[in-house]
């Protein structure tokens, strides 16, 4: 049941941001970090990806496709570490045991400004050709 809550959580805040096309909200960014808390509270037990903890680290992921929701995420994840020093550890290590790359480091001397570009958030164009062109029209 608890997977539920977390999945309908995912669904609707995606939704919400992917809609209105802002910047993520700290409060959101703070409820998904919730999922942690026994982790970041205690130390114990790790999370592992599939678990309702990595899913809404996941779903960070996911909100951070935009440079300026990657910034947005940054400013609210370096606020929660200085805000929880003693918890700051733990919250830093959430990505790296969900398996997930949050295109920045969790680190108090990040400067959310100057995040590296992602190739997410970079205009992508693809051309392929299966067949060779048709022959001139004579």
């Amino acid at each position: 049941m608890e997977k539920q809550k977390v999945v309908a959580l995912v669904l609707g805040v995606s939704l919400a941001v992917s809609v209105v096309g802002a910047s993520v909200d700290c409060t959101i960014v703070t409820g998904l970090i919730s999922a942690c808390s026994t982790f970041v509270t205690y130390g114990s037990p790790d999370p592992m990806p599939g678990s309702p903890c990595c899913d809404a680290i996941s779903t960070l992921d996911t909100l951070s496709s935009s440079m300026d929701n990657r910034q947005s995420v940054c400013g609210c994840l370096m606020g929660l570490i200085t805000t929880y020093n003693t918890n700051a550890t733990a919250i830093a290590t959430l990505p790296g045991f969900c398996g997930v790359s949050l295109g920045f480091t969790i680190d108090p001397n990040t400067d959310c400004n100057e995040l590296p570009l992602s190739l997410l958030s970079l205009p992508i164009s693809l051309s392929l050709s299966l067949s060779p062109p048709p022959p001139p029209v004579k």
